[in-house]
């Protein structure tokens, strides 16, 4: 580099300091600017490294356009709100570990960083350093044979203290997200190493642990199991020394790493000890180097800037992605919930705003007689959110791009998902600004007197007096359409409900329903809530349910002009790029999306794409939403960038031809 990568560094703290003797003494990098809350502190630091500017304001060094870099030493609960601030002003990014509280402030950094177009890696400096590397190589030799079992722990016993943040509940205290990180990201290393791979994910972990009086984990253990059952032992604590090593278990021997954590902050001899089974003495392979830890992870940064992340086995963001949603499931095991990740805590976003509507629109709308607002066209899924946390971030992504209408259901989750959309709801003020979608009377309560059950509940569930649109879930042949018809006009008057429809319904029955209102001068159906997709259902991925995708129903659709409120509007992943005839590992996809017929949409969209520059995901819910009549498209995704590439779809205007040539029917 002809020019040295200039560096701002967010807090004064122990590792910001040990991070500044780190860059010093890279080979790219130097240091232009500090910031802390604390102006006098930022100042001692700046003096103390010959920084050429210092601020009290995390802002104003954000502002400062010498700045290219930000390196993010706060505590964690700050690392969110810094790192997107830090994206947004257009700086590359080195967030400390662990880069969020959880899996959901993770994804919400990614994207900011994949938006703003800037460099983001988190801190794991061990992963940076040569010793990593060279412990990567051994593995894929396969000296050891076939891994089964590894062993990682970091833990260390630190004085009790209330306000140290090791032990403090708001500051995100415990072993777990201090050092229980680096062993997560150890073991899915090796896992995946085994799995001849870059890194693999947990298919199951169990952990149990010790809270203190703050409610932090003071120690805690997990084990977890990965595809292959490969078996990892994990353990940490801030309240407990243990021998901090790896150990790593094969059929034909095992290795032991000494050091793996810390690997010689300023240079030298680091070891790695293989022990093959049946030979006295074991093999020490050592790793030499001059340069200090932390250089290397500041020079990481500055030769991979044009990836925009680093490359394995630093942290790339998938691998930062597993790593803490796997954090997740070890905290979830052993009942540790942060109180700043509590509802009524979070009552702004993950950048540390109020959330702000529509801020990034790219939405499209369209008018359903009887509410007042515009509909988005696209409908977020309320039904596989599992925290608070989680749903918030999916929540507020898909309204500040736009998005207003909700659809869930009185069964999903047993009730939790109706009760986190209420609560997200009543956290952001936002009932009067969205479209609530409620969905009742599902088999074997598919009857007018459980409807009313239902859907009072649901009401009290979500905190809310009425629903926008309210669909009965099921239908049953065996009550005539009248009676149900009854009911809903009871609740509509009554305010409960603004207009209703249903769901998985045949068109037949609509028509019924509807000829019924208008003989007695009712309000009718007002939208059907049916599958509609480009790839074809074979057969019913749920009991009772109907899809209205074929030909006759979209001429039904076309005629009456009803709107179709379409779920699994992208077949259920089916157009990922994860599903082909040789995948079978998944019996439901195979019984009910696997043909010939929707393998051959599947290339032509894959074709199709391609031309465009866009995922093909996009390109099968644009086919959805670009039909003759009005249709809406529920889209379930689990995470942030599952919703920026349904969105794409919103950019694409597909031609009749090219309708019809998807479609397999030219």
């Amino acid at each position: 580099m002809d020019k040295k990568l200039s560096w701002g560094i967010i807090s004064t703290g122990r590792i910001a300091r040990t991070f500044a003797n780190g860059v010093i003494r890279s080979k790219t990098g130097k240091i232009t600017a500090v910031a802390s809350r604390d102006k006098k502190k930022a100042e001692e630091f700046a003096e103390h490294f010959n920084i050429p500017e210092y601020y009290g304001r995390y802002e104003d060094l954000l502002a400062d356009s010498r700045v290219q870099a930000v390196y993010i030493a706060t505590p964690h609960p700050m690392h969110a709100e810094w790192a997107i601030k830090a994206a947004e002003a257009k700086k590359h990014i080195l967030c400390e570990k662990p880069i969020g509280m959880n899996h959901a402030e993770a994804m919400a950094i990614v994207e900011a960083a994949i938006e703003n177009d800037v460099f983001l890696m988190e801190a794991f400096m061990y992963r940076c350093h040569p010793q990593t590397k060279k412990l990567v190589e051994i593995l894929r030799s396969g000296i050891i044979g076939d891994i089964r079992v590894i062993q990682a722990t970091f833990s260390f016993q630190a004085q009790f203290n209330l306000e140290s943040r090791l032990f403090n509940n708001e500051l995100g205290g415990g072993g777990i997200l201090d050092v229980g990180c680096y062993c997560t990201s150890m073991a899915r290393l090796v896992a995946g190493i085994a799995a001849g791979k870059e890194i693999s994910e947990p298919a199951e972990l169990k952990g149990c642990g010790h809270l203190g009086i703050t409610g932090v984990d003071e120690w805690a253990v997990a084990v977890a199991r990965f595809p292959g059952d490969i078996v990892a032992l994990l353990s940490t604590g801030v309240a407990i020394a243990q021998e901090n090593v790896v150990r790593i278990f094969g059929t034909k021997g095992y290795i032991l790493v000494p050091s793996p954590w810390v690997v010689l902050p300023e240079g030298g001899e680091s070891k790695i000890i293989v022990h093959i089974y049946g030979k006295q003495s074991p093999e020490e392979i050592s790793v030499k180097t001059d340069r200090w830890l932390y250089a290397i992870e500041a020079d990481t940064v500055a030769e991979n800037l044009d990836n925009r992340q680093a490359k394995f086995p630093a942290m790339t963001l998938e691998d930062t992605l597993g790593n803490m949603k796997t954090l997740d499931m070890w905290r979830q095991s052993i009942g540790l919930v942060y109180e700043r990740e509590k509802c009524e805590k979070m009552t702004l976003t993950v950048s540390g705003r109020k959330l702000q509507p529509g801020r990034k629109s790219c939405m499209k709308y369209a008018e359903i007689k009887g509410i007042e607002k515009k509909v988005s066209r696209i409908v977020m899924g309320v039904d596989n959110q599992l925290t608070f946390p989680h749903a918030a971030v999916m929540f507020d992504d898909f309204v500040e791009k736009g998005g207003n209408a909700f659809d869930t259901a009185y069964i999903y989750g047993g009730g939790l998902q109706e009760k986190l959309l209420g609560q997200w709801v009543k956290s952001r003020n936002i009932r009067k600004d969205i479209i609530v979608i409620g969905k009742g009377a599902h088999t074997p309560f598919c009857t007018p007197q459980d409807l009313t059950k239902q859907l009072l509940i649901s009401l009290e569930r979500m905190q809310t007096d009425y629903v926008d649109i309210y669909l009965l879930h099921r239908d049953n042949p065996e009550i005539p359409v009248g009676e149900f018809v009854d009911v809903l006009n009871q609740h509509k008057k009554a305010g409960r409900i603004k207009v209703f429809g249903g769901s998985n319904w045949t068109l037949e029955r609509i028509d019924q329903a509807n000829e019924y209102a208008k003989r007695n001068g009712l309000e009718g159906f007002s939208v059907v809530s049916n599958n509609f997709s480009l790839a074809r259902m074979l057969q019913p991925i749920w009991h009772g349910v109907v899809s209205s995708s074929d030909e006759k129903s979209r001429k039904w659709f076309e005629k009456t002009q009803i709107p179709l409120i379409a779920w699994s509007s992208q077949a259920r992943g089916f157009f990922t790029g994860k599903y082909s005839p040789e995948y079978k590992d998944e019996p439901e996809m195979v019984r009910c999306w696997y043909s010939d017929d929707n393998f051959k949409r599947l290339e032509r969209a894959k074709q199709l794409a391609k031309q465009m520059n866009v995922p093909t995901t996009a390109i099968a819910l644009a086919y959805v939403l670009c039909q003759k009549f009005l249709i809406f498209a529920i889209i379930g995704p689990r995470t942030l960038s599952e919703t920026r590439t349904s969105l794409k779809a919103l950019e694409i205007q597909l031609t009749q031809q090219q309708l019809r040539w998807l479609n397999l029917e030219e």
